[in-house]
């Protein structure tokens, strides 16, 4: 099941559903002018990818799979450890380094929302491989970005 993304218009879809069908590492389902919803297939033994956005909060949610999450104040001090599964979700504060790794024996099904956007409207990529090697991924100019801080990778 492919979402449209159609921009900062009215949208609405399954998104449990979308999520739980959706076998692509990420793919953009909703990006508006202040937030973005991306839908992510994590498969077993693979994670999110450590980083922090010093602009960015990030609401997460497990609908299939069981993940490790990590979090803090620097790359190497992650002081949070929660193990977490369908249903639950996961929020980071701006600035905060995380990652989510896929603990469990089927691929990890999340969606996650971010403010403000990170991503091109409607993108997918179907690995985390293609994700990091994608130079096409900027959000629309139409969205609203804080005077831009660099994101950090691990």
């Amino acid at each position: 099941m492919a979402i449209n993304d159609i921009g900062p218009k009215p949208q609405s879809f399954n998104i449990e559903h979308a999520t739980k069908e959706n076998t692509d590492y990420r793919a953009v389902a909703w990006s508006g002018r202040y937030l973005q919803v991306t839908l992510m297939s994590i498969p077993v033994g693979g994670d999110i990818g450590l980083e922090a956005h010093p602009e960015t909060d990030q609401f997460l949610r497990l609908d299939a799979g069981r993940g490790r999450v990590q979090m803090g104040a620097a790359k190497d001090e992650l002081t949070f450890e929660k193990e977490v599964s369908d249903g639950w979700c996961v929020l980071v504060p701006a600035g905060t380094w995380h990652n989510i790794t896929n603990v469990g024996a089927t691929p990890m099904q999340v969606y996650a929302i971010y403010a403000p956007a990170h991503h091109k409207p409607g993108k997918v990529q179907a690995t985390a491989a293609a994700a990091e090697a994608d130079k096409d991924d900027e959000p629309a100019d139409w969205s609203v970005q804080p005077k831009h801080a660099q994101d950090k990778h691990g």
